[in-house]
């Protein structure tokens, strides 16, 4: 009998598949296909302070080993989230959820962390810090050192909840800026976000996405995911949640062994509504395979 049980931030999970937000909604449409609660959690939509349309049409584009996606953080706000999402969550999901929390400067990330912090259901708050800094000058959070770490840094003081904080791979050094969030008083790190990518449209001679540019993923990130969660295992002291073109029982193994203690499902659900359920089910038969009894004791061990 095999044991998939895994400890992220001194929460328990029965197993380390969480759905990775931006790809899972807050659950709903999946609750009435599965039991989501064979999940280990799962990371809701991405929130903000205000509700937000998001980007224009077309925002998505498939391309050859994933998908391109600028959909803009489309989201209905923190308030109406709280007021109306969660409470109806409880009827369908009974375990702690990963909160995604968005924003544009310190102020927003701080307010939305604080509100969603103080809700029962949530376990963590992931801080996604891909977003532009606007009293920075439009550039992200999670590409310099120094916003890195004063966000988490006012977050953590605004928040009881453990913070995962969620990492742009558009940068030179990704060990620097984790660095820099673990100084900054982060639970985990959570990594990695999509790439940067584009396609042209041969007809029109024109991007194919209204944005030009967005977020490259699916399985043919996996490799360079691997190997970011790889570095920045020995890098920091904190748990990873690795993610990035996971399809498969053996890739969630592969992402452990690499160092992650829990690992996120981002495009795969959008190819199979029932991705992530079958990676659960698939994981005990992975584990017979190659040998493992307990999940946890493998978290780091191909260093």
């Amino acid at each position: 009998m095999v044991n998939t049980a895994v400890e992220l931030c001194g929460i328990a999970l029965d197993n380390p598949v969480i759905p990775a937000s931006g790809t899972f909604g807050y659950g709903k449409e999946f609750a009435e296909i599965y039991d989501i609660n064979i999940l280990g959690s799962f990371s809701f939509k991405g929130t903000t302070g205000e509700e937000r349309f998001g980007n224009p049409t077309p925002r998505i584009a498939e391309t050859p080993g994933g998908m391109l996606n600028a959909v803009g953080l489309q989201n209905p706000g923190v308030e109406h989230v709280i007021k109306t999402i969660l409470p109806e969550m409880k009827s369908y999901f009974h375990k702690k959820v990963m909160a995604n929390v968005s924003g544009f400067s310190v102020d927003e990330y701080v307010r939305v962390s604080s509100l969603l912090g103080k809700e029962e259901q949530v376990g963590w708050i992931e801080l996604n810090i891909s977003c532009p800094n606007v009293h920075g000058g439009g550039m992200s959070f999670g590409t310099d050192e120094r916003s890195a770490y004063e966000v988490t840094k006012a977050v953590k003081g605004a928040t009881d909840k453990p913070v995962i904080v969620k990492l742009s791979p558009n940068v030179t050094d990704i060990c620097s800026i984790a660095k820099a969030c673990e100084k900054g008083g982060a639970d985990g790190i959570s990594l990695i976000n999509t790439l940067m990518g584009m396609r042209i449209d041969l007809k029109r001679k024109r991007p194919v996405l209204a944005n030009v540019t967005g977020g490259y993923s699916g399985p043919g990130v996996f490799p360079v995911a691997l190997r970011m969660v790889y570095q920045v295992y020995e890098a920091v002291n904190i748990p990873i949640v690795g993610m990035g073109g996971v399809s498969s029982a053996e890739d969630v193994i592969e992402m452990m062994l690499a160092g992650a203690t829990a690992v996120e499902v981002g495009a795969a659900n959008l190819i199979d509504p029932y991705a992530s359920k079958k990676i659960v089910e698939g994981l005990p038969r992975a584990m017979e395979k190659y040998g493992i009894t307990t999940l946890k004791d493998i978290i780091g061990g191909a260093h």
